[in-house]
């Protein structure tokens, strides 16, 4: 495939430098593709399930309470449709279960792949998520757990966002409770943290990388938008992700752990314990069943 029709414009001294470490800038080449339209995604919302739809009001503040986000009052397909109209935010997720789209993110997946690999580490669990917003609409200060390269194709929109790393923003508690799923997405933003944010104005034809945890919230300018997001998982965020687990039970505890990536020693000492525990755990529930089968067989015991 020619470089004039790869779909990803990358820079790769850029990328390897910055990957999953701080924002930045990419090309692509997706803004005027058929799969993107909105004719082709009033469709593809009829067809996903409604797990994969997430959608709501556009009227958000910065931080929103995720028990009281208002809804818009329509059917996704109609968010869709009268989504010039209708001050909303909708999501269609895992859109690669429909084979077009699948393709789609394969061409991406395959371009990022041997630019990851030169970090030597393996892409899985290959997800693409598409937003169609309303003009001037919000997403609210939050957190994603994928390492994500969003590709704007129409419209505009800012995205603001920080460093993962930032303790003065997002701290390792929180990490915590996001990670073990004891907590939402979205954070609370206070005017304080702005000091240490950067700005990202996305324009049809260019796209960010925003690494994992890495706090964020987006106002779209004044047409609608639609967004790209290609996102994937690696060995290693596997792993920092099953860290932030361990440490929020060693934190209930009452011990002090150590945050992913302080320590490659530590970090190694709490993955390799808990997969032993894991193992552990699945022997004796194998036995427990093997043991039951048995008795089963051998019928009540004798009077």
């Amino acid at each position: 495939m020619s470089a004039d029709h790869l779909p990803l414009r990358l820079d790769p001294s850029r990328f390897v430098a910055d990957f999953d470490r701080r924002p930045f800038t990419i090309g692509h080449t997706l803004d005027d593709h058929p799969l993107l339209r909105l004719d082709r995604l009033v469709e593809l919302a009829a067809t996903l399930p409604p797990e994969l739809v997430e959608y709501n009001a556009g009227e958000l503040p910065v931080s929103q309470d995720p028990a009281l986000t208002p809804r818009n009052g329509l059917s996704p397909v109609e968010t869709v449709r009268r989504i010039a109209d209708n001050s909303s935010w909708l999501v269609l997720k895992r859109v690669e279960r429909d084979p077009r789209y699948a393709a789609l993110l394969g061409r991406c997946i395959e371009q990022l792949r041997p630019l990851v690999e030169r970090l030597d580490i393996e892409i899985h669990q290959r997800e693409a998520f598409i937003f169609v917003s309303s003009p001037r609409a919000v997403t609210p200060f939050h957190i994603d757990p994928e390492h994500n390269f969003l590709l704007q194709v129409k419209g505009s929109k800012t995205m603001n966002v920080w460093r993962a790393d930032d303790r003065a923003v997002i701290g390792e508690e929180q990490l915590e409770r996001y990670f073990a799923s004891a907590a939402h997405r979205n954070l609370e933003h206070r005017p304080e943290f702005d000091a240490h944010a950067g700005s990202f104005v996305l324009q049809p034809g260019y796209g960010l990388h925003v690494p994992i945890a890495s706090p964020h919230w987006v106002q779209n300018g004044d047409q609608v938008s639609v967004s790209l997001s290609i996102t994937f998982r690696t060995r290693r965020s596997v792993e920092r992700e099953r860290l932030y687990q361990l440490n929020a039970r060693l934190r209930r505890l009452g011990v002090q752990p150590t945050p992913p990536r302080r320590s490659a020693l530590r970090d190694r000492v709490k993955l390799v314990a808990d997969r032993w525990a894991r193992r552990g755990r699945r022997g004796l529930r194998a036995l427990l069943r093997g043991g039951g089968a048995r008795a089963a067989q051998r019928g009540p015991p004798r009077p």
